[in-house]
């Protein structure tokens, strides 16, 4: 058990949101991006309503797409057909900014032949700009007429914004004998902090399953996903993750905490563990994953505290980075950790695909060679293992270290 649920690996699949039955989608360049060659309008939707769940940024500013995304989740009884997607601009702190969301909406209804309510909305891109609604109005029917299970990466790329690579994946999973498959497209490479700052992700299945019990799922395993990734300590405005159901799959509908729903759960944990390690790997300027696992907990929550105190150190980010083996500032930073443990009792090893070396054991440093810890530090992927030896709980952590170009990517972020 790693992050209270049950760790299996799933046959991935192509397709991305698409690759579920009953879904299709786009992206275009509309004109919100200068370049033209970068997709900036996005749409994904299903051929049938879907039930739907959410979870959406606790930062008290919140764009106005989340807050109509909420009100038309909410005026649907927990379901969607789909969502309209730009980068490039936040739509929020504006006066227009909710009047602007819903001509999103009620645009790309009509195109559809839907009610606006059955459409959510999502945006990404600088905050505090007027969002202009002619580009997007302009292109709504070019957008709806070329969706296609075929396009999912169309989408993809119309919400990305300073990523580096697209972030998707597709797996299949058995509930009842039946065969489904969910998949997931996410953007994201700053302004990431745990708390439910997850940047925009979105992820379908042709499972069937209730509207609560979508809820219950994400909101469990959000807590040990994306709310364990930090980039650079900050928390967007705009986030959210948005998980649809087609029920296409024709499984018995799961409706209670059942066999079928601990394995949907598993396939949820499986998707959204990957796109979690895809957004900490590419981070604003980052060279290095960093994914630190503690045992030995008490209790799953000071396992989870532990291990993001770590990967949110700048110290152990500059670090890693430097690729020095200053383990000092991992145990500085589980120390202060918010959560009860004993410090003198603590193992600390730092590893990669080049090996792995111990570098404090009950609390206390031990004899390593620097040569070899640089050699470990020097790979693109590290990980970092805390054992608390006092009690059974496991969580991980997923971050990247800290670079000079992090900041020249955010100096002049808006110009």
């Amino acid at each position: 058990m790693i992050n209270g649920i049950k760790e299996k690996t799933y046959k991935t699949v192509d397709g991305g949101v698409c690759a579920a039955k009953g879904f299709k989608a786009n992206g275009l360049n509309c004109g919100l991006n200068n370049d033209r060659n970068k997709n900036d309008l996005g749409l994904v939707v299903s051929d049938v309503l879907c039930n739907a769940a959410a979870v959406y940024t606790t930062n008290k500013v919140k764009g106005a797409p989340i807050v109509v995304t909420k009100e038309h989740l909410a005026a649907c009884g927990g379901r969607t057909r789909g969502f309209i997607a730009n980068s490039k601009n936040a739509n929020t702190c504006n006066s227009d900014g909710v009047e602007k969301a819903q001509m999103m909406c009620s645009l790309t209804a009509k195109a559809l032949g839907v009610a606006p309510e059955e459409i959510v909305v999502a945006s990404t891109g600088v905050i505090g700009q007027i969002l202009p609604i002619e580009p997007i109005a302009s292109h709504i029917e070019e957008l709806v007429s070329g969706l296609s299970p075929e396009n999912h990466r169309k989408a993809v790329n119309a919400i990305m914004t300073t990523d580096t690579v697209m972030k998707e994946i597709a797996v299949e999973f058995e509930v009842g004998g039946r065969l489904c498959r969910m998949g997931g497209m996410a953007k994201g490479s700053g302004m990431i902090h745990p708390n439910m700052a997850t940047t925009l992700n979105f992820i379908t299945t042709d499972a069937a399953i209730s509207s609560e019990m979508l809820q219950k799922a994400l909101s469990d395993v959000v807590k040990v996903t994306y709310n364990c990734l930090s980039i650079d300590g900050d928390t967007s405005t705009n986030d959210c993750v948005l998980l649809m159901a087609s029920g296409l799959a024709d499984n018995s509908p799961i409706t209670a905490e059942c066999d079928g729903y601990d394995e949907f759960k598993s396939a949820l944990y499986f998707v959204m563990m990957n796109m979690t390690r895809m957004l900490a790997k590419d981070g604003e300027g980052a060279s290095k994953l960093i994914e630190c696992s503690c045992s030995g907990a008490r209790d799953l929550d000071t396992a989870i505290t532990v291990a993001k105190s770590v990967i949110r150190s700048p110290l152990v980010k500059c670090a890693i980075f430097g690729e020095d083996a200053n383990w000092g500032r991992i145990l500085c930073a589980i120390g202060y950790a918010e959560a009860d443990f004993e410090i003198d009792r603590v193992d600390v090893d730092i590893s990669s695909v080049n090996g792995s070396v111990a570098v404090c054991r009950k609390g206390a440093g031990v004899a390593f060679s620097e040569e070899e810890a640089a050699k470990i530090l020097s790979a693109d992927e590290i990980s970092v293992f805390i054992d608390l030896h006092q009690g059974d709980s496991v969580a991980k952590a997923w971050g990247c270290d800290l670079t000079y170009d992090y900041v020249k990517i955010n100096g002049d972020y808006r110009t």
